[in-house]
């Protein structure tokens, strides 16, 4: 029996990164599509990159998925790609707008033309609750995105259901909060604090300035989040599910057991600046993950002390600045 093929885009991403590890150790044959980019930064996946197949597509351009498609007979596409940074959103909501929202849409009537059998993961986000109805937020809850990127995401998530109920695609969504790792871009709040309590134990800067700090989050590890979205795509029926750990910690406390990791208190070194407070902010998010439990037999494995040591420890290794 041959090896099962899946595409990923936004394979050079942190997601997209661990969860092409994760389906080369299972057999898969992996492609990864990139655009054509002289910014492309492949430095997630380089340990990996002669073990997979990269792909030239953008999100932008269907005919390009298509061909990707025709190409390469994945049994499973990954949707990771996205423009994925909140902040960015609002400086860049247009460009948010094609490629989060309708490059969904591009992707999945690539599906339906070339193969409907292809099963298909969309990656949706606990940013979609934005203005929360009620807490903990499941499958169930309404979305309030306070976001020009938690709105993409949301047109992201709905496409995708009504081309699942429409065409009879296997299609799904992932509603996962927050997943963090020592691959998370550099202007994510926690990849931001993790550098700045290694950079300030290290002499390389005084002072951390950071946005709201009591914005509370659902933060787990990221490879216990694409095992989640694997196990989406290996059930008998498509459904969505919520990926969290059903507890909530603030900005704070996550700055607090980073400068903890290095032996410094953290309240002599934030800044708290309002050059990064959004002008729409999201207060408190919190996942129930019950069903994907029930269901999936999915829960995260790593704590969030553990998750913010992994990622302190990994940023005092790094020979970087």
């Amino acid at each position: 029996m041959a090896n099962k093929r899946a595409l990923i885009t936004g394979i050079t991403g942190q997601d997209g990164s661990y969860l092409a590890e994760l389906l080369l150790e299972r057999g898969y044959e992996v492609i990864g599509m990139v655009r054509r980019s002289s910014t492309i930064n492949f430095e997630r996946i380089k340990h990996i990159q002669e073990h997979i197949e990269l792909a030239s597509g953008d999100l932008l351009d269907q005919a390009s998925l298509i061909d990707i498609l025709e190409q390469h007979h994945p049994a499973e596409v990954y949707n990771l790609a996205a423009q994925s940074f909140v902040q960015t959103s609002f400086t860049q909501p247009v460009f948010t707008g094609e490629v989060t929202a309708l490059g969904v849409t591009r992707l999945l009537d690539a599906i339906r033309l070339v193969d409907p059998g292809i099963r298909f993961y969309q990656a949706s986000t606990s940013e979609m609750f934005g203005k929360v109805r009620s807490a903990p937020q499941n499958e169930d809850t309404p979305f309030y995105p306070r976001s020009p990127y938690g709105v993409a995401k949301v047109y992201g998530h709905w496409i995708t259901v009504n081309y699942r109920e429409s065409y009879n695609l296997y299609a799904v969504s992932g509603i996962s909060f927050n997943h963090e790792s020592p691959r998370r871009g550099h202007e994510f709040v926690t990849r931001k604090i993790a550098r700045g309590a290694a950079r300030i134990k290290r002499g390389l800067q005084s002072e951390l300035h950071l946005g709201n700090l009591d914005a509370q989050r659902d933060w787990g590890y990221t490879p216990d989040y694409v095992y989640g979205m694997w196990l989406m795509l290996q059930q008998d029926t498509p459904d969505d599910f919520v990926l969290a750990t059903g507890r909530t910690h603030t900005v704070e406390r996550f700055a607090q057991l980073a400068f903890d990791v290095v032996g410094l208190d953290y309240r002599q070194y934030i800044v708290q600046d309002s050059r990064y407070m959004r002008p729409a902010d999201v207060d408190l998010l919190i996942g129930d993950p019950t069903k994907a439990r029930d269901k999936l037999g999915w829960q995260a494995t790593t704590s969030f002390e553990a998750l913010v040591r992994i990622m302190v420890e990994a940023e005092l290794e790094s020979p970087g600045d």
